[in-house]
């Protein structure tokens, strides 16, 4: 039996896809190591996106080839987006790597290991539309909060996305399948779950009876003990209904802040980018989500430089989030992604995208703000995430705030808040852009 060190990259679900590796890896009867030194074989979970996710990717198995020269590590397996989408080329140009699988493999991963131990190359690529195999997880965020995948791969075909070619037909779990996990987690003192998928609103679909699905799913996991807030990321525009919106609106544990990505919102851009609805339909939806879930925090992400881009183009995006002051927004230049229709159409230069990228977060970073400032003199309810030496302080969440891509409150209290704990925070002032208070008694 051997020591396994694992290196995730990219979004959550890639986290996900990770802890179940090491679930396989650990059942297996290997040793997952909590630091890659010392490892017999280090595996990295790519993200294989943009071209920044690429290049992160690159550099972490460069930085593995150099402690692999080293003797600080053994084997290098790659896995993941990355290794799906250039597949013989690891291989060819990254002689650091001693093996491959595919994002249709991640089940043979021990499997994997023990022919890298025996001196054996790996490449294996399984079918990318198969159904998920079901399998534990060892939980590599903090002990309080988790993810669950409820669903992988997309039917979408974003203009632009490569996530198709490299996840795969839609194929959503069984509600049973998942609703199993979600008590598990529960049990385990999980007190936030946040529910991903690369399209969550169109759990269910592809499942008979072949309707949206997760309304239900949500009002089966609000009923599970244990948990006290559910986020739910990743609703596409158009599949957002009046059901979907009632059991956000009425469940208290359903935290009302929805994560909704709409990319742009120029009706020809949107077509072009084989995006369903257009800028008025935007408007409308927001408006709705609005006055039927009062309170409700609304992220979104837009591509700058999309084809199709002009000043004016851009000029509406501006002038759209002006208007509807989405409270939290990630502003992308676009990366044209061979094989992509969109890589293929004219597009603005990568420069001017990058520029457009920042215009938008200057313009959001007003509108947060103006949010943040709005929130002086309330108490809130804060889910304490831990300490920062740094600081001296504690820091937490509110339910505004998604981990790792939001915002922290910075807490005073003279004495110690457990991680994972709730606490009613009086907001008194703001720190770098943060919330900041004290408990209240």
């Amino acid at each position: 039996m051997a020591n396994i060190g694992f290196i995730s990259l990219g979004c959550a679900k890639n986290q996900v896809d990770c802890e179940r590796m090491m679930y396989r890896v650990q059942e297996a009867g290997h040793t997952v190591l909590a630091e890659v030194v010392g490892s017999d074989v280090v595996v990295i979970n790519t993200c294989g996106f943009i071209d920044s996710a690429k290049s992160e990717a690159i550099d972490f198995i460069l930085q593995m080839g150099q402690l692999k020269q080293e003797g600080l590590v053994g084997k290098i397996l790659v896995t993941g987006c990355l290794s799906q989408r250039y597949q013989q080329q690891i291989l060819d140009e990254l002689p650091e790597v001693d093996g491959v699988l595919g994002t249709g493999s991640y089940h043979k991963v021990a499997e994997a290991i023990q022919r890298l131990l025996a001196g054996e190359s790996v490449y294996d690529f399984g079918s990318i539309d198969a159904p998920e195999l079901e399998t534990g997880r060892i939980l590599t965020t903090p002990a309080h909060y988790a993810y669950i995948k409820i669903a992988e791969g997309c039917d979408n075909r974003c203009a632009y996305c490569v996530i198709p070619y490299l996840r795969g037909k839609f194929r959503s779990r069984s509600m049973d399948d998942v609703l199993y996990e979600a008590r598990l987690l529960a049990s385990s003192g999980i007190r936030e779950l946040i529910v991903v998928a690369q399209d969550t609103s169109r759990y269910g679909t592809d499942l008979p009876p072949h309707r949206r699905l997760l309304p239900e799913l949500l009002r089966q996991l609000c009923r599970i003990e244990g948990f006290d807030w559910i986020r739910i990321h990743y609703v596409y525009p158009d599949e957002i209904d009046d059901e979907l919106i009632e059991v956000i609106a009425s469940e208290p544990k359903i935290v009302k802040y929805l994560d909704i990505p709409i990319q742009h919102c120029n009706d020809r851009i949107l077509k072009l980018m084989n995006r369903r609805g257009d800028g008025d339909y935007l408007r409308g939806l927001f408006k709705k989500l609005r006055e039927r879930i009062p309170g409700l925090v609304l992220r979104t992400s837009v591509i700058t430089g999309l084809p199709g881009e002009g000043e004016a183009e851009f000029e509406e995006l501006c002038g759209f989030l002006q208007d509807l002051r989405l409270e939290r927004v990630g502003a992308f230049p676009f990366s044209p992604e061979e094989g992509t229709p969109a890589a293929e159409m004219d597009h603005v230069d990568a420069e001017i995208a990058q520029e457009r990228a920042g215009i938008i977060e200057q313009i959001q970073s007003r509108i947060m703000d103006e949010y943040n400032a709005s929130m002086i003199g309330r108490t809130m309810q804060v889910l304490v995430d831990g300490y920062d030496e740094e600081y001296e302080q504690f820091f937490g969440r509110t339910f505004a705030d998604s981990p790792e891509i939001d915002g922290r409150v910075w807490i005073a209290s003279e004495e110690s808040l457990p991680e994972g704990s709730f606490v009613n925070v009086y907001i008194d002032g703001l720190v770098d852009g943060d919330l900041s208070g004290y408990v209240e008694e």
